[in-house]
């Protein structure tokens, strides 16, 4: 084998127990590393993961299906994660600023954000030496260790703490800094505005960047019919759902309606699709490639305009334009986006999601969100006090103090999908996500199997050779 077999990668936790840890220790306990041990160890796992899916299948025949997508399902696309400060929006706010600076002194506000990046991390940093840096082709460049959101609230924070006769603010300390208004305000609208343009997804150079995305599309729609729309609940602003709906021909209700001028209408979660029978006996089926989209923190494609008779939200939906980024709807990571999450669409958007999640029979697969939003965890929290809700939570390595809790709790209704074998978004689409077609001839297979492997069916099967012999 080329790779290394390691149970760390494989672990799918059922309340106390380790499903794929207690079917493969015995294996490779003798001898991890021997060839022989590693070659079983995958084939028994390939085995589990077979039967896995046709338990993953029973969730996802639950009445009420919803899955809840962060960033860590987009990364693989080309996304950037938060938890530093990304280099690649790094690199777009030098270039700006070059842009501006054009011989003369850096700008004001690339000083201020370095300034700020070295009283928040402890280190030095300037424009001139990580524009330096940054310019290279080496990829061993360290980003800043200083948490893209932290990073957004102390500057908010700065901001709402200067009124309108405060023009400087002066901090003292480890460090000292002077701010000016204007600078901040400025620093704070350049980074919102390149983040929206480095979620502007799938990057190029990818080799076929939305495959996951549009097998997840196809596996989620082939629920059974009977049951109700899934929903896909996502906390991020690129259109990767949408685009790979479009490939697989599925129809995303999002909340817009019409054709040239979109606007937010989120009466239209409520109409479903069906066409007629090729008979004349008046019967209807079911459309069955439509699924229900809920952007919870906005889109890169959604916009601000005067309310109207005809947009009462004053919120219309286009395709991407870098241009439109100073009107654009989104909840940026800031402390501000828990008031923001209170105000039309978000509270509309989440009043359902509430809604989905808590209705009998439910099950919500959580998969690359790290639970680090207090009003998306308050309402999982709620779920959980129904006693039908089943809750899937995938992450390679869950840093929350919210799963920790969870895997506390050793709840058989919180399934927990980790390691870099299947907790990634990629991972848990190709391995655990079921095709419902594929799988009940699987299930019906293993059924036969088991029991003509049990004592009963062989004794069954022998009785029928005897009366053949007859």
């Amino acid at each position: 084998m080329s790779e290394t077999f390691r149970l760390s990668d494989y672990q799918i936790r059922i309340g106390n127990e380790d499903i794929i840890e207690r079917h493969l220790h015995g294996i490779l306990s003798a001898g991890p590393e021997n060839p022989e041990n590693q070659e079983k160890a995958q084939k028994a796992l390939d085995e589990l993961l077979k039967e896995m899916r046709v338990r993953f299948g029973t969730i996802i025949k639950t009445d009420n299906v919803s899955f809840l997508l962060g960033a860590g399902s987009s990364l693989a696309a080309g996304s950037i994660s938060l938890a530093n400060i990304p280099k690649p929006l790094e690199k777009v706010l030098i270039d700006k600023a070059k842009a501006e600076q054009k011989g003369k002194k850096a700008p004001a506000w690339i000083e201020l954000f370095y300034m700020v990046a070295s009283a928040l991390s402890r280190e030095n940093f300037s424009f001139d030496i990580r524009s330096e840096l940054l310019s290279t082709e080496e990829k061993d460049i360290p980003a800043i260790s200083v948490n893209l959101e932290a990073y957004l609230s102390q500057l908010h924070t700065w901001h709402a703490g200067m009124l309108d006769v405060t023009d400087t603010l002066k901090l003292t300390g480890g460090s000292e800094l002077s701010i000016v208004k204007s600078d901040l305000a400025h620093l704070i609208k350049e980074i919102t505005g390149s983040l929206t343009i480095l979620l502007n997804l799938p990057k190029s150079g990818l080799d076929e960047p939305l495959r996951s995305h549009r097998k997840f599309i196809k596996k989620v729609l082939t629920r059974p019919l009977n049951l109700r729309r899934a929903n896909l609940f996502t906390l991020n602003y690129d259109t990767l759902i949408e685009q790979a709906g479009d490939a697989e021909g599925a129809v995303l209700v999002d909340g817009f309606v019409g054709t040239l001028r979109r606007v937010f209408r989120p009466e239209s979660y409520d109409i479903d699709f069906y066409f007629p029978a090729q008979t004349t006996e008046g019967r209807v089926h079911r459309f069955d490639r439509a699924l229900h989209l809920y952007k919870l923190h906005g889109s890169i494609t959604w916009h601000r305009c005067e309310p109207d008779w005809g947009n009462p939200f004053g919120l219309y939906a286009t395709f991407y334009n870098q241009d439109c980024c100073t009107d654009d709807v989104l909840i940026y990571p800031s402390p501000l986006k828990y008031g923001q999450a209170l105000g039309m669409p978000y509270s509309e958007l989440f009043r359902r999601f509430g809604n989905a999640i808590a209705q009998p029979q439910s099950a919500l697969f959580v998969i690359g969100y790290g639970f680090g939003d207090d009003h998306v965890n308050v309402l999982i929290r709620q779920a959980l006090a129904i006693p039908s809700f089943t809750l899937v939570v995938v992450d390679p390595n869950p840093k929350s103090d919210f799963v920790a809790a969870l895997e506390k709790l050793e709840d058989e209704r919180v399934w927990i999908v980790k390691g870099w074998g299947l907790g990634t978004f990629e991972g848990f689409v190709a391995k655990l996500l079921p095709d419902l077609r594929e799988e009940e001839i699987d299930a019906k297979v293993m059924k036969t199997f088991k029991g003509l492997s049990s004592p009963s069916g062989r004794k069954a099967e022998g009785a029928e050779e005897d009366n053949d012999g007859k």
